[in-house]
């Protein structure tokens, strides 16, 4: 979609988003805080969940391209508008349950076909489904956390030029990462989704849990 990806500085996006009747509060958050804390900091190469490496074996063809180039969201009232309905309508969609009650096993990534699924059948299918809108898939990072229990949790990362968002299945709320109360752990590499690098300590989860 025309428009998505950034590229000279957009104008007015306050006024805009505020005519929108959108939130204002994380990306006020995101100007306050400067880029050096509304971006997430990388650290280096480390493995990738278990779960993507079985997710890439079911469905080869969707791990197997690589972006042509690197792109931030350029974050205005349209792309909020988009990304929050995305989020929200799949967030609704989907029944949750864990991957042992569906599939008997503790870990099973895919998309949620059925109409169910868990905590990283979310994230793949806003993934996909943003990609297809027009968002540029370098922007687009599947994100390993630790909630506020200290459980494993996969959220979408949207880099933007106002900072990182994140989509969660577990609200609606599209929030700055260092406004969600979660431990950052590693991520997709913008550049190939299939590195991954750290983000936070270095004691990641192996396979990141049910929710």
């Amino acid at each position: 979609m025309q428009g998505l990806a950034t590229g000279t500085t957009t104008g007015g996006w306050r006024a805009m988003l505020a005519a929108a009747g959108l939130m204002l509060l994380p990306l006020a958050g995101a100007e306050a805080n400067g880029s050096r804390l509304a971006h997430l900091n990388e650290m280096g190469s480390t493995t990738p969940p278990l779960g993507w490496v079985q997710f890439c074996r079911d469905f080869a063809a969707d791990c197997a391209t690589r972006p042509a180039r690197i792109d931030a969201v350029r974050l205005d009232r349209g792309s909020w508008n988009l990304m929050a309905g995305i989020n929200s309508r799949i967030n609704a969609a989907i029944e949750p349950v864990t991957d042992m009650d569906q599939y008997g096993v503790e870990e099973h990534w895919t998309y949620p076909v059925s109409g169910r699924g868990d905590c990283e059948d979310y994230v793949l299918e806003k993934k996909k489904q943003m990609v297809a809108a027009g968002f540029p898939a370098s922007a687009l990072l599947i994100t390993v956390v630790r909630d506020r229990r200290g459980d494993g949790h996969a959220v979408l990362t949207v880099r933007t030029d106002r900072g990182d968002f994140i989509l969660d299945n577990e609200t609606d709320a599209i929030r700055l990462w260092n406004q969600t109360g979660y431990r950052f752990v590693k991520r997709q590499s913008e550049a190939d989704p299939n590195r991954w690098v750290t983000i936070g300590p270095a004691s990641a989860p192996a396979a990141v849990a049910s929710q």
